[in-house]
């Protein structure tokens, strides 16, 4: 009976997004652990199976990080932003193209479901334009001092075409976070930004980031006290009292764009619990933090 009261109590979640798309942000640890993994791109494909639409934009930092240490090249970050130069521009699309999006697909049709891979490249999906270079201030000093990132780009303008296409033909859209600027050049984006700026292009129902933390926390070290749902109206004040700091902030950022250009509802959910796409979105309480206006 327990397993009837689960089916149950997904029926309605079903019926409500049934051929509505969901923009998955995948990364972080979740991305690196096999098992982690298998479960994540399982629940993906029980999502199509059952008449959404997953899109799928994933990250992969951390790998970078130990394929430039693995080749000698000392991996440099400022405010969080890889700086990236045209050695580190060659790693990154040999990891994110070419190992982790593979990986994906690979493991997506182990479970029956028909993933395409490709990058903000192809069909000119994500136009982009290097960013400017950023003002930090010097700690020993107090200085400003004017850092130019290199091949790391903002978003201009994206062409989804390509997607709806895919997506219409059921199948499931693998998306490495790399642009292209107006001269053809590569260009480094962040993930979180990419899923947003898509979720929001395609009229997306939700946008769900699987990340390395439980979702917005009363106290960062205490999973217990996990706020569950957040309107807009509440961001800036739980933003002046701490609680929302650090590396939240961008990602609450993304997730408040992300609403405000359309999209439903925005999830943040660890990653690395098995099943997390399937506990948030079937069940009634979740288990990551929905924001929503």
């Amino acid at each position: 009976m327990h397993t009837v009261d689960v089916l149950v109590e997904a029926l309605p979640y079903i019926k409500k997004f049934h051929t509505k798309k969901i923009m998955i942000k995948y990364g972080g640890q979740a991305m690196i652990d096999d098992d982690g993994m298998s479960s994540t791109v399982e629940d993906i494909a029980l999502l199509k199976y059952v008449g959404m639409q997953p899109i799928i934009v994933h990250g992969g930092g951390l790998e970078i990080t130990r394929s430039m240490n693995k080749l000698g090249k000392e991996p440099k970050f400022i405010q969080g932003l890889r700086i990236t130069d045209e050695e580190t521009m060659e790693i990154i699309k040999m990891v994110l193209v070419g190992k982790i999006n593979t990986n994906i697909v690979s493991k997506l049709g182990l479970h029956g479901g028909k993933g395409i891979g490709f990058s903000g490249k192809d069909t000119s999906l994500i136009t982009a334009c290097k960013k400017a270079p950023q003002k930090i201030k010097n700690n020993k000093t107090g200085e400003e001092v004017i850092i130019d990132l290199g091949l790391v780009g903002e978003i201009k303008s994206i062409n989804p075409e390509i997607i709806e296409l895919l997506t219409a033909n059921h199948y499931i859209p693998v998306i490495s976070p790399i642009g292209i600027d107006f001269h053809g050049d590569t260009l480094n984006l962040n993930a979180d930004t990419v899923a947003g700026e898509l979720a929001s292009e395609l009229n997306a129902e939700k946008l769900i980031i699987l990340t390395d933390v439980p979702g917005v926390l009363e106290d960062p070290k205490d999973s217990e006290t996990l706020i569950r749902k957040i309107n807009l109206d509440d961001i800036d004040d739980l933003v002046a009292r701490g609680i929302i700091g650090g590396g939240m902030i961008p990602k609450i950022e993304t997730c408040v764009n992300a609403i405000k250009g359309g999209v439903k509802s925005a999830h943040i959910i660890d990653g690395r619990i098995k099943h997390s796409l399937l506990l948030e979105i079937f069940t009634k309480n979740g288990i990551g933090t929905m924001i929503t206006k």
